[in-house]
């Protein structure tokens, strides 16, 4: 019971421990606050140095303060869930010992990030903490790494798969999180937990579902991080064909022009793919852009473009013909293949332009990547191939 002008202060509990714990800390910590708020307001205020650090040791004491009344609450109260709640507030104390070593901070901090907090308790689930704990470790506090998030995502299911609701909520929030996520590898996740725990797992969704994502993984699996590039072929056509044809509309046309080839044909210490087509808003500005950074920068390092036009028919071909001639295109790798379209399908080409690093081996070290991003992580490769082979 309680009234309608101080509802927290005035409420009264009978019948249940738990609650009546908790509205009794509730009400203790509204007079806490206000006294934190006057010793920071006081702080901010004086520009006496020892006053401030006298201020300071009081706001430090207010903090143990809090901190002893609610180990008195779990020491006390062990079995209830008010005592699971409270602590599970608590943040990782850092021993003094160690708190000017950064590695060694971070490191203790990781280890120690759930002491206070069970992920496998389902009743934490049902409060303000559970989600923020969770994103805030996956977001901050863990290496933001495929691997590394894969890792810990895996101890995540293990620990929450005893209770269905948990599992749920698990399942459905990972997938979603990794699956929306816009950094560079970071697919590598969506498709652990689809592979290994959603499409087993997941009894909630229908049949259909659950074959359309079988469908998607197999595609998004080939194109991960570190897995060599689909060896799909392609139609090379030469410069000639496109200053003869600028003014010839059935050579413009004519689809036989050039010879195929696989993309492990093309010798290179780095390969760049980039599928694009001419009705392209974006292609419009980011195609020229590329073949700028290739001519200045990129040709004399032995780096390839295989420039990928994506229209289909005699249309397509007319208008990819007029760009190439109207940037002068010519002097990177100019493909297509006007007989199948499957390499759209194999390379997740949904959206154009869409732009594939691939390193010597074949090997795809970057995707859905901007024009401006291609020198910078080649550099990076470059620097970190480097300083594993002066390693070992």
């Amino acid at each position: 019971e309680t009234d309608t002008g101080k509802y927290v202060e005035n409420l009264k509990v009978k019948g249940s421990l738990d609650n009546e714990i908790f509205s009794d800390f509730q009400i203790y910590m509204m007079v806490k606050q206000k006294e934190l708020r006057d010793l920071q307001g006081k702080i901010e205020a004086t520009t006496d140095e020892a006053e401030k650090n006298k201020l300071q040791e009081e706001l430090q004491a207010l903090g143990n303060e809090r901190l002893n009344k609610v180990n008195s609450i779990v020491e006390e109260h062990p079995d209830l869930f008010v005592s699971t709640f409270l602590k599970a507030t608590l943040d990782i104390e850092v021993p003094d010992s160690i708190k000017d070593d950064g590695v060694a901070r971070y490191t203790y901090y990781k280890a120690h990030y759930f002491d206070n907090f069970d992920i496998g308790d389902v009743r934490l689930l049902h409060t303000p903490l559970y989600e923020d704990k969770i994103m805030n470790y996956l977001d901050r506090i863990v290496v933001q790494a495929p691997d590394s998030i894969i890792a810990e995502l895996d101890e995540f299911f293990a620990k929450t798969r005893h209770d269905s609701v948990l599992y749920r909520y698990m399942l459905i929030t990972m997938f979603k999180k990794y699956g929306k996520s816009q950094y560079m590898g970071m697919d590598a996740v969506q498709v652990h937990i689809a592979k290994y725990y959603y499409i087993p797992d997941a009894w909630w969704s229908d049949e259909k579902y659950i074959d359309e994502l079988k469908e998607r993984i197999a595609i998004l699996e080939p194109l991960l991080i570190g897995k060599t590039a689909p060896d799909v072929q392609l139609r090379f056509v030469p410069k000639e064909h496109f200053i003869q044809a600028e003014n010839d509309t059935a050579l413009k046309k004519y689809p036989h022009a050039g010879s195929f080839f696989k993309i492990s044909d093309i010798e290179a210490d780095f390969t760049v793919l980039m599928f694009w087509e001419a009705n392209c808003s974006h292609c419009k500005k980011a195609v020229p852009n590329m073949y700028e950074v290739y001519k200045d920068t990129l040709q004399e390092q032995n780096i390839q473009v295989i420039s990928i036009s994506t229209l289909f028919g005699e249309d397509g071909k007319q208008k990819w013909i007029d760009f190439v001639n109207k940037n002068e295109l010519y002097d990177w790798v100019n493909a297509w293949n006007p007989y199948s379209y499957d390499y759209k399908e194999i390379y997740d080409v949904r959206t154009t332009p869409q732009i594939y690093l691939l390193n010597k081996d074949k090997e795809i070290i970057g995707k859905k990547l901007g024009v401006e991003n291609i020198v910078e992580l080649i550099n990076a490769y470059k620097k970190h191939k480097n300083k594993d082979e002066q390693t070992n």
